[in-house]
């Protein structure tokens, strides 16, 4: 627990198209991670908001038959909408209209004028309308944009300049120097691997006769300010800056959240143009990764969206929220499915959080006439309690702040499955039988529901509907304390006497629902199937059930994840497994695993590799060959 503040920001989102998936994510993980900070006991400022200028505005605006000031009014205003539909509550939603912004966007252009890092030229080059930018040549693919799969255009104008190249071995320095500073850490060397060739100057500036719609340019008002050099700065317009309280108190603590394909602006962009201007830069660059579709990553761009309004109606906001926390590993791509929603939904929520809670609070209701009982004096068996929340929450708390929301969520469930074998450990219908055993009951169904309130805390920053529902339910309200996550551990939260209410259930089971675009996607189709072998020469190879007791990925390699692999031998043996694309190493980690054990020894970047793991693969996705659980280290596969 700390009293430091917290101050997170999502991009501003661009309004040329209707919200989706993507941005739903990444505001859910700004809204999960300012509640998870609150309940811990920090102040903490969330900042979204939409970004209202450039090309793609002008044109989206005339197709829609408005004037872009109609026209973004109207985008912005669903997004807005949006938001609390989702249980989002942003401290802040900025635009990039507002006069506010607008003033401050200038008064910086004029500061980084004045000290000369502007100047005016002439430039030709291949300008993507999607980035809204001029892409260089060493970044095409085969002459496409790699971001949007079209031939850029060739623009020649005169411009204003910015001297990013001034601040090319300062930022190097500053990324090299200051851990964290992007992470995952894979971004930060992508940077800096970006950074290794000369850095060009970046226009800043369009003419107002081709783009009339932006913030002019203080110092010259026949040109408008270059989207991105405009969009970024509101991330200090939020905060009032230069002398709004706000700014003081957060802008230090800063953490952007952006997806990977806006790298370079937030990473590269964005601090040379805060140290041009001599304020501060932030302190972490948070990057996640995409959410996949079949084999393409979700963008409005290339028409393969999910609605997250459709979800939320289906499921449920809460439900859908847990299901974009839990299933992505927070840098790594991620496939989304209605399949795995689904799963998930009837597995984790609906299984294990509330038939816990339904079997709980049916006991006391019958048991108890609805009031929570005092119990005997604690034991072992509350000691055990204790020290499992204690675990957990530390856990919880370690995994949330590293931005390991699969693993701080993977921590509760375990929580919740301990519960659940509590119940079944003790019989409570077998105590209720017997007078005599009324206190140990007692104290059994008081225990259940201690657990419950600890388990309602550490699910609200990811459902707060659910998690609120919960504690009103059990007879109590969210406290949000000085002491942070500890105090869900203290006595304060004691549920003796409190009286429990019915209601329905949090998680009812749910079948798939037809899409109307699922009879239109082609089944995936594999490669034609190799020549056959007989019988004699199969039996040559040697598979084996292997436990993945550790895994790390070397620095060196953008593909490999080197694992120790336990195949019932007196040593773990060694296995390279080029999956580093697919699966963090953390996900790998106790997983029981199918290994070709005779393959020979090979040796790759200097480490040798005894055996391969196997892995379906076809043109959407990597997954592992899972052995049956409880499957023992060295069983034979035939």
């Amino acid at each position: 627990m700390s009293s430091s503040p917290f101050y997170i920001t999502t991009p501003i989102y661009y309004v040329n198209a209707e919200p989706h998936l993507g941005h739903a994510y990444t505001t859910i993980v700004a809204d999960v991670l300012a509640r998870f900070h609150r309940l811990d006991g920090r102040e903490a400022f969330f900042l979204t908001g939409t970004d209202e200028h450039g090309d793609k505005i002008m044109e989206a605006a005339a197709k829609a038959g408005q004037t872009p000031r109609q026209f973004v009014d109207r985008i912005s205003g669903l997004f807005k909408a949006l938001w609390p539909r989702l249980n989002i509550e942003p401290s802040r939603f900025i635009r990039t209209t507002e006069e506010e912004h607008v003033k401050v966007v200038q008064r910086i252009l004029e500061i980084v004028n004045d000290k000369g890092e502007i100047y005016f030229g002439e430039y030709g080059g291949w300008y993507c309308q999607g980035c809204e930018r001029f892409v260089l040549e060493r970044e095409l693919k085969d002459g496409l944009c790699p971001e949007h799969l079209v031939k850029p255009n060739w623009i020649a104008e005169k411009n204003y300049f910015f001297r990013m190249s001034n601040h090319q071995e300062w930022l190097i320095d500053h990324i090299k120097s200051n851990e964290g500073f992007i992470r995952p850490q894979r971004y930060a060397n992508e940077v800096l691997a970006f950074l290794k060739e000369p850095l060009e100057d970046l226009c800043i500036s369009r003419p107002v006769s081709r783009l009339p719609w932006g913030i002019p340019l203080p110092f010259d008002d026949n040109y408008v300010t270059y989207v991105w050099f405009d969009a970024l700065i509101n991330y200090l317009t939020g905060l009032h800056w230069p002398h709004g309280e706000g700014y003081a108190k957060f802008w230090p603590v800063a953490w952007h959240l952006i997806a990977k394909d806006i790298l370079k602006p937030h990473g590269i962009y964005w601090p040379t143009m805060l140290h041009a201007a001599g304020i501060p830069v932030y302190r972490h660059l948070n990057v996640h990764g995409y959410w996949i579709m079949g084999e393409a990553k979700m963008s409005k761009s290339l028409g393969n969206v999910v609605q997250p309004l459709e979800l939320m109606e289906l499921f449920g906001a809460d439900a859908f929220r847990y299901f974009v926390m839990r299933e992505m590993s927070f840098g790594l791509d991620a496939s989304f499915s209605q399949e795995a929603l689904i799963s998930r939904l009837n597995g984790d929520l609906a299984n294990d959080l509330g038939n816990l809670f339904a079997r709980t609070t049916a006991m006391i209701e019958r048991y108890c006439q609805g009031q929570v009982p005092r119990g005997l004096p604690a034991g072992p068996a509350e000691k055990a309690l204790k020290d499992w929340a204690a675990e957990t929450v530390e856990i919880y708390r370690t995994e949330m702040g590293r931005l390991n929301f699969h693993l701080a969520l993977k921590a509760v469930w375990e929580y919740v499955n301990n519960l659940n074998r509590y119940i079944v450990g003790n019989e409570p219908w077998v105590l209720a039988k017997d007078p005599r055993r009324k206190p140990e009951l007692d104290r059994v169904l008081r225990n259940l529901v201690f657990g419950l309130i600890r388990v309602a805390y550490l699910v609200w920053p990811v459902m707060p509907a659910t998690g609120e529902e919960m504690l009103k339910r059990l007879g109590t309200a969210l406290v949000i304390s000085e002491q942070g996550l500890d105090y869900i551990l203290s006595s304060a939260v004691d549920p003796k006497g409190f009286q429990v209410a019915k209601g329905p259930a949090f998680f009812p089971r749910v079948e798939a629902v037809e899409r109307k675009d699922r009879e239109e996607k082609p089944p995936v189709a594999g490669p034609p199937p190799k020549e056959p072998v007989d019988i004699e020469e199969f039996a040559r190879l040697d598979l084996r059930v292997g436990l993945v007791v550790d895994c790390v990925k070397p620095e060196k390699s953008k593909k490999l994840l080197v694992c120790t692999v336990d195949l019932g031998e007196e040593e773990p043996r060694q296995i390279l497994a080029g999956l580093a694309e697919h699966y963090d190493p953390e996900q790998l980690k106790g997983q029981t695993v199918v290994v070709v054990a005779n393959l020979k020894a090979k040796k790759m970047m200097g480490l040798e590799s005894r055996g391969m793991i196997l892995a379906s693969v076809d043109d959407r996705s990597v997954k592992l060959l899972k052995a049956p659980k409880g499957a023992r280290p060295g069983t034979v596969v035939r």
